[in-house]
């Protein structure tokens, strides 16, 4: 036989890596490469360092497990390695990280270097990059603006609504505008209301992002002008709220919240018989369309129903709420709503609306994982550094400043801000990297206490982890950020153990048929209940298991997100 035999490069501490292909003279074994190379690597080593072989057709793979069951394995990755022996990993990936967060020591290791799908997981390198690149003190804003006078109360021109990016503008805030524009003394503009979200550019949706999710709340359209329904701020979307008719076979009942006339309503749903499925009533908006399709039942005497669908073109639908809002004022627009670019240098600002600071805008970003608020945030980035408002201008915004925090961005990718693309990539030692790196900002603690908290069932406590990990050592200390794609599932963050010691870690689970989610619990109860002093009985994971993936692409362990 001739040829190469290939295999992942190899690098041990104080040995020259080892690129991964050699040439083959009959077998090609690792017995034969510790021979041939034993001024790299010693056979004892490459054992330690826990290199197995696994047949496949063609040849053999040398594949990287972590610490083999040996005599120099602590006791801690002799029972996380227990874990990670789960069936449900066989024909799939999976990687843990653990270390020290005071130290940095390796606990644990098991494919760290590897690139995976860390779903909801990138939100750890955007927020980071936020407070770090914006600060926590800074507040998005959104402005109303005129270039014709004002004179007895009539705007002779057109009225101009100018958004920057603000993902947490909410009805009141639009009415608290109008109130501004009315104590300034306007009570008519004879023009148009200009919906203008030039701030960012027209590029909606994320690279990769997938078309059948259009309609859903976690893929809205990303635009400078928006609007959320309300304080759970998914913004770009509008609540449909619905109800049961008086008898069975009667239509549903629905509402808008916010009312609006930029989406419509088509309902064909109907009442069904009480104690009938609750889940069989669907909305969902057409594509390209600012149609709600209302369809299937909903049973007689059923509590109301509140599903969140997707806008098309958000400034739109805001600059409708807002002339709504003018219209309860007394303020009448005599003109249309129209979409165009405000002209700067000969407007004046008649009013501004700031939002909270991005130190509290964490909370519901981080605690319940607003996709839409990541993107904001890093074609903000774009705008602020690099007078660029994109996607591509704003992940390298976020990639340089995780760089600087000892993340090999060489390694990684980075394809939106929020992880709702497949096309991000990242290790377990970028993120433990990140996560060793921040704690010394002046901003942590406040980053910090936007996690979501394992067990707690308080909404925007425990967010995202509020049902999961309860009544164990985790609950109330384990604060991670959590991840969730079909076939993806992270969960990265900072946990103490019994003796007090601070860890961070870094698990992500890629391309299984049944989902890993208890393991991943699993692997924090431990990290919360070890002592190195007496070691804890083995935690096993639940042995429930799912075998049917939720159709949601992001967040599924809160209720809102299926």
């Amino acid at each position: 036989m001739g040829g190469t035999c290939s295999f992942p490069s190899i690098h041990l501490p104080g040995e020259p890596p080892v690129d991964g292909r050699l040439p083959v003279v009959g077998f090609c074994l690792v017995e034969e490469f510790c021979v041939r190379h034993s001024s790299w690597v010693s056979r004892r080593k490459l054992i330690a360092a826990g290199v197995v072989l696994a047949a496949v057709a063609g040849g053999l793979v040398v594949q990287s497990t972590g610490s083999s069951a040996q005599a120099d394995e602590t006791a801690l990755q002799t029972e996380l390695n227990k874990l990670l022996n789960d069936t449900r990993y066989v024909g799939s990936q999976v990687e843990l990280v653990v270390r020290d967060a005071g130290t940095g020591e390796v606990l644990y290791n098991r494919n760290g270097g590897s690139r995976l799908m860390p779903a909801s997981n990138t939100k750890l390198f955007t927020s980071a990059a936020a407070m770090g690149v914006l600060g926590p003190d800074f507040k998005f804003h959104t402005d109303v603006l005129a270039t014709a006078p004002v004179r007895n109360g009539k705007l002779r021109g057109d009225l101009y609504l100018k958004g920057y990016g603000d993902p947490t503008t909410l009805e009141e805030d639009y009415v608290g505008l109008a109130k501004k524009l009315k104590t300034a003394g306007v009570t008519r503009v004879d023009g148009n209301l200009v919906a203008d979200d030039s701030y960012f550019d027209r590029n909606r949706l994320g690279d990769g992002w997938s078309g059948d999710d259009e309609s859903s709340y976690y893929s809205a359209q990303i635009s400078a002008l928006t609007l959320a329904p309300n304080k759970e701020y998914d913004t770009g979307t509008v609540i449909v709220e619905t109800l049961p008719g008086a008898a069975v076979g009667d239509a549903v009942k629905s509402t808008l919240v916010p009312g609006n006339g930029v989406l419509q309503v088509i309902n064909t749903a109907t009442t069904s018989a009480a104690g009938s499925p609750t889940n069989a009533l669907v909305a969902e908006r057409e594509h390209g369309k600012n149609i709600i399709r209302i369809s299937g039942t909903y049973p007689l005497g059923g509590i109301k129903k509140t599903q969140w669908v997707t806008v098309w073109e958000p400034q739109l639908y805001a600059a409708d709420v807002f002339r709504r809002a003018l219209a309860a004022e007394g303020i009448k627009v005599t003109g249309k709503i129209k979409d165009a670019t405000t002209p700067l240098a000969s407007a004046r600002v008649l009013a501004t609306d700031e939002s909270m600071p991005l130190s509290q805008i964490l909370t519901p970003f981080m605690k319940l994982s607003n996709n839409m608020h990541a993107e904001h945030l890093v074609k903000t980035m774009g705008a602020v550094k690099k007078s660029q408002p994109t996607w591509a201008a704003g992940l390298g915004v976020v990639n340089e400043y995780v760089k600087t925090k000892g993340v090999d961005t060489a390694t990684i990718r980075l394809s939106d801000g929020s992880g709702l693309s497949r096309k991000v990539n990242v290790t377990g030692d970028a993120i433990t990297n990140l996560l060793l790196s921040i704690q010394q900002e002046p901003w942590f603690q406040t980053w910090y206490n936007a996690l979501p908290v394992a067990g707690n069932a308080e909404r925007f406590v425990g967010g995202t982890l509020a049902t999961r990990m309860a009544n164990t050592p985790a609950a109330n200390n384990l604060r991670a950020k959590t991840g969730s794609l079909t076939g993806a599932t992270a969960l990265g963050g900072f946990v103490t153990d019994k003796d007090g010691r601070k860890l961070v870690f870094s698990m992500m689970s890629n391309n299984y048929m049944i989902s890993p989610r208890s393991v991943e619990d699993a692997v924090g109860v431990l990290l919360a209940s070890w002592s190195e002093k007496a070691p804890p009985a083995a935690v096993a994971p639940s042995s429930k298991r799912s075998g049917a993936e939720s159709t949601c692409a992001t967040e599924i362990e809160w209720v809102k997100a299926c």
